[in-house]
Parts: structure tokens; sequence; C-alpha cells
């Protein structure tokens, strides 16, 4: 199986950003043929206010980016993983941060809520408050392509290995994650994370980015981009350049077997059980 990895710099105008976007979903398939494309996270908007965002939220199944990633999927008979679109929360100013997966026909066989926000102050100062404008979701989300079962996450989702081990234990062969890394949190942890994610799960793990810069609320703002695919031993087997484009990796059924196999951590796996200290 094969996989594309689009790589794009969103910005506060979501014509442009699915226009943007689309053209390089045509691009991978008339070069590579890919079997799924998966698009970064907050694709058809990103920067901007919080005012804009709510009002470019969307209801599913309607919407732009909704509607671009299933007719897409459905005319070039190819499942979408469709990074992130703002999904609106009924009665509250917050949205959900939400990825749509479309099979081959256009279906939707997946819809998974970001579960952890970005609530953090960066090395420079800079503080993320996401839960202020993001509603977290509370369910693992797994689904089948063509006979390899798929975990979904989320950018900050990458830190927290409670999350993974639920994946693991759901059977999941692949893992992919949209993002829109920080530019300081990336070029120490995008890559470390991803590979120790592969690692302990012994699967593909699939991270697409955003790249370059955007400015919101006022302020400008770095991602990280350098999309990338380990493989179920830790390598990175495919990574995009800096910049707007996109990355195609092949997944292979017989490297996850031969992982597995070498180290078969599901039969090892013991959780001790947990015992307080006793004051002397």
């Amino acid at each position: 199986m094969k996989v594309s990895l689009i790589q794009t710099n969103p910005q506060a105008d979501k014509a442009a950003n699915l226009a943007t976007t689309r053209k390089l979903m045509e691009d991978a398939v008339r070069t590579d043929a890919p079997d799924l494309i998966v698009l970064p996270e907050y694709f058809e908007y990103y920067g901007g206010s919080p005012e804009g965002k709510l009002n470019e939220a969307e209801t599913a199944p309607n919407g732009a980016a909704y509607k671009m990633a299933q007719d897409f999927a459905r005319e070039h008979k190819v499942f979408v993983h469709a990074g992130t679109i703002m999904e609106k929360v009924e009665g509250e100013a917050r949205i959900y941060n939400s990825t749509f997966v479309f099979d081959r026909s256009g279906k939707e066989v997946a819809h998974y809520r970001k579960i952890h926000m970005f609530d953090i102050v960066a090395p420079d100062g800079t503080a993320y408050k996401e839960s202020a404008t993001v509603k977290p979701g509370e369910d693992v989300v797994v689904y089948d392509l063509d006979g390899f079962k798929v975990g979904c996450a989320i950018c900050y989702d990458i830190r927290f290995a409670e999350l993974y081990l639920e994946l693991e234990k759901a059977g999941v062969d692949i893992i992919i994650l949209p993002a829109a890394f920080t530019l300081q949190t990336g070029k120490d942890h995008w890559e470390v994370l991803a590979r120790a994610r592969a690692i302990e799960t012994q699967t593909y793990f699939v991270a697409c980015g955003q790249t370059g810069a955007v400015v919101s609320g006022g302020e400008k703002r770095h991602t990280y981009g350098h999309s990338l695919v380990c493989d179920p031993w830790g390598h990175v087997v495919a990574r995009a350049s800096d910049g707007v484009g996109f990355v195609t990796a092949r997944i292979d059924r017989e490297q996850i077997n031969r992982v597995r196999a070498l180290i078969p951590m599901v039969q090892h796996r013991r959780l001790g059980k947990r015992h307080e200290a006793c004051a002397v």
C-alpha cells in the first residue's frame, strides 16, 4: 500500500487553502498513485481570530472542506484521511478539532476528535491555550483500510503514550497523526516522538504536518513541517522537504510481521501492581 502526505501552509483564507490542497492531492495521485492521502491539521483554515475560526467551522457532513475531501476520495478512488477540520459544537463558542476519513467511494468511515489540548508555554514564553477555543474529544478511533487497521491521533496527542497503548490493544497496523507542530517544539521533539510511537506500537507511524508561518491572534507563529513516515522498527522511511509539497511512502505488511516476530512485545507485556511505600 502507498500513502502520500500532503504538506501545506494554510492561512485564514479557506477557499485558497482548499484549492492549494486539492492541487497537491491531484499531483500526488498523478505521479505516485497512492492508496491513501493524508492531509495536515487544520488544512482548511489556520491562524486568524477566534471569531474567524468559529465562523468557518463546519457541521458534518456539510461544509466546503468536508465536501472537498469526500469528493476527491470518490472521484479518484482513493482513501482520504482528511487532516483536521474545524467542527461546530452545538451551543458552545468552541469547536472540535476533528479528523474525517473517507473510503474509495467517498463514504465516511471514521471521525476522530482530538483528545489532548495544547495548553503549554513554549521556551520563548509564547503561551498556547487550545482548550479556550477547542473542546476535547473522548473516543479512541480505529478504522479498516484494505486489510490494514488504522488508528487516529492529532498533533499534541503524540506525547501521550496511553493513547497509543489503547491503539495497540485494538490491533492497529498504522497510526496517522495530522499536526501543526510548532517550530520550537518540532525541531527537538517531532522526529523523536514519532519514532518512539512507531517502536512502542510496532506500527507504521504517519505524521503529516503543516509548514511555514501564519499570523494567529495578531502574532506570527511558525510550524515545523518535516512530514514523515516511520516503519515499525523506528526508521524514517520518507520525509518531506521544507516548504509546501508532498511525500509518498510504501507500507509493507511483511515489515510489520517481521518486527513483531523479532520482538513479540504483545506476548511479553506485564504490568505489575502499584504499592505505596510504607513510612518508616
